[in-house]
């Protein structure tokens, strides 16, 4: 089937009586409760539980081989080859699905808040509690713009339908199939939300690249100087907790891109882990989720419908979805100048990385490549506790190019702008995970903060002698005995085996990056 068969195809479903386009968020809610898609809690949000999936199936996403494309992709594990014909009849199947329902629900929008670099993008919902969170996720039109709107990528979702794996060619009854040559996302079997953003921002890291611009998995900030912030990390290292900052304003909390004239968001809204959210920790976070906003997976009260973020039964991999005009103190449009600071942010299960370190180019380059961090439980479905993982770019699952195509691009920014860039670890302190503690987020945001204001620029260091980091002595707000490592934990000898065992576990992974520059091979790793 090609482009325009399918164009038909999407054209007769939306101009079905049982479809509504671009419904406003009092109607959606409206739409959610009629339907029993879920309830509302006492601040006004909308609470849904998407069952089975509460959290991203990677083992079931693909990319259509496509000869436009296939010899651009960088496939394997991650981004999985699926044929034209195999989407081309699941597609089939799912519009004729769709027709069939009481009610389909539309999304117009845009990804990307610089306008010369915006994707038109339209997403059709099968529910309603869907399409409410893609108006508040995605960058919402202007009734004008609304009027001049052509669609470039569509996202059709539609979670209750279950593939047939012997029929369909699918793995399981789950798929998320991108085809970029009929610019489509299809998604069904799922019911977890974040697919939906997911997707968008895979096709992103495959478009902005080709432009010249870099796709980034991160957060923004910016402070009253204009001095701009990137927060790299992936799912509940802390992007958007430290990215709120009620002292400096919100670019976005996940997605970006930096162009030739500064950095963007990619997202109209914010996609916030809310498990232990507490107003006194994350007040921003915490008053964003009233009316309109979206919460997944978390537990209510049954009677007073408070939100119970402490409550982890469902999943600990709880979410609150909202747009970002519901933190107060933002940039918007979001968009800012090029940034002065980069942080990469791990949660090290093994409690043997420094709270925080300065990074040489070459180190950069390295830890942007290996992108450790601990998988944390209800990322993905089976992970029920922390495991050691290498995402590559901090953000493996959503790219569809070579790896090193983004890193050679984020050095080439940092060299040209200068930026300082740190390795904040927000995991385990004083023993490993199960032994030691959770980093104090207060420790964290004060090392961070120092970061920031460049209080670490000219500070004294010393070298960690296993992974060659440059560890400041002192921090303001943090007692420098937490600040290295081998100094938190009551066995010393327990802490250098733990080390070595993860320094051999980065020099593993960094293996397969055989076309790295020898500087970066040599001078950005572990050195024991």
């Amino acid at each position: 089937m090609n482009s325009v068969s399918l164009s038909n195809e999407l054209n007769s479903l939306l101009q079905q009586k049982n479809v509504s386009i671009q419904l406003s968020v009092p109607q959606l809610v409206e739409k959610v409760l009629k339907r029993n898609e879920g309830v509302l809690t006492s601040t006004g949000a909308v609470c849904a539980t998407t069952g089975t999936y509460t959290g991203r199936s990677p083992k079931d996403k693909y990319i259509v081989e496509e000869s436009a494309s296939k010899e651009k992709i960088e496939w394997g594990s991650v981004n999985q080859p699926i044929s034209e014909e195999v989407f081309d009849k699941l597609y089939n199947k799912v519009i004729n699905y769709l027709k069939q329902k009481d009610e389909v629900f539309v999304f117009k929008g845009y990804a990307g808040a610089d306008k010369k670099h915006q994707l038109p993008i339209q997403v059709i919902n099968e529910y309603a509690w869907h399409n409410l969170f893609a108006h508040q996720l995605f960058i919402r039109p202007t009734e004008e713009e609304l009027l001049n709107h052509e669609s470039q990528f569509t996202v059709i979702s539609a979670p209750d339908f279950k593939a047939n794996p012997e029929l369909d060619g699918t793995k399981s009854e789950t798929f998320i199939i991108i085809s970029f040559e009929r610019r489509t996302v299809l998604i069904g079997g799922t019911e977890y939300a974040g697919e939906i953003k997911k997707s968008i921002f895979s096709i992103m890291n495959y478009l902005l690249p080709e432009s010249g611009i870099l796709s980034m998995h991160c957060s923004a900030n910016v402070g009253q100087e204009g001095d701009v912030a990137l927060f790299f990390g992936l799912s509940g290292t802390g992007k958007t907790t430290l990215s709120a900052d009620a002292h400096r304003r919100l670019i976005g909390d996940d997605e970006h891109g930096w162009s030739p004239n500064g950095v963007f968001n990619i997202e109209g809204g914010c996609y916030a882990k809310c498990i232990n959210l507490s107003e006194e920790k994350e007040p921003q976070i915490f008053n964003a989720i009233r009316f309109g906003s979206v919460l997944e997976n978390v537990v209510l009260n049954k009677e007073t419908r408070i939100a119970d973020y402490d409550d982890g039964t469902l999943t600990e991999n709880t979410r609150a979805a909202y747009p970002i005009q519901a933190i107060d103190n933002i940039v918007d449009p979001s968009v800012a100048g090029h940034p002065n600071t980069i942080v990469f942010l791990t949660a090290d299960a093994f409690g043997v990385l420094p709270p925080i370190s300065k990074l040489t180019k070459e180190q950069a380059m390295y830890h942007f490549l290996s992108g450790y961090t601990s998988k944390l439980a209800g990322t993905e479905r089976g992970v029920t506790s922390p495991e050691a993982t290498f995402s590559t770019c901090f953000g493996s699952p959503f790219l569809p190019l070579p790896a090193t195509r983004y890193a050679e691009m984020l050095g080439d920014k940092i060299d040209e702008h200068n930026a300082q860039v740190y390795l904040v670890n927000t995991g385990w302190t004083g023993g490993e995970y199960g032994v030691g503690s959770r980093m104090k987020l207060q420790y964290t945001r004060a090392m961070v903060h120092a970061a920031l204001e460049g209080e670490l620029n000219h500070v004294e260091t010393v070298k960690d002698d296993i992974f060659g980091l440059n560890i400041p002595l002192h921090v303001p707000g943090v007692p420098d005995e937490v600040l290295q490592p081998n100094k938190t934990w009551a066995d010393r000898s327990a802490y250098e085996k733990k080390a070595k065992e993860l320094s051999a576990k980065f020099k593993e992974n960094f293996k397969k990056f055989s076309d790295v520059a020898a500087d970066i091979r040599e001078k950005g790793g572990p050195i024991a």
